[in-house]
């Protein structure tokens, strides 16, 4: 019974973080690269304004960051719940 009240923690935990990287990305990529783009084009950020650069490459930043943070938390959760590698 114990075993299943930590797996479940665990799977809890994980599709938490997994929820909340898939709203950040969609967010930036849909919210700020689409629906907010105009709202942001009076901003200039890197030569362009804000919302073509969200549009182009900041969606995709964000992704590799959300990339590796996932991958760190995911060490860490499995860390602590003992299902970690080695």
């Amino acid at each position: 019974m114990n075993d299943s009240n930590e797996e479940n923690a665990y799977w809890s935990a994980n599709l938490r973080f997994i929820k909340i990287s898939l709203a950040i990305w969609a967010v930036v990529s849909f919210g700020f690269g689409i629906l907010l783009r105009p709202a942001l084009s009076g901003i200039s950020f890197g030569g362009t304004d804000l919302g073509f650069w969200f549009a182009q490459q900041g969606s995709i930043l964000v992704f590799l960051a959300l990339i590796f943070f996932y991958a760190w938390r995911m060490n860490k959760l499995d860390h602590e719940h003992g299902v970690d590698e080695e």
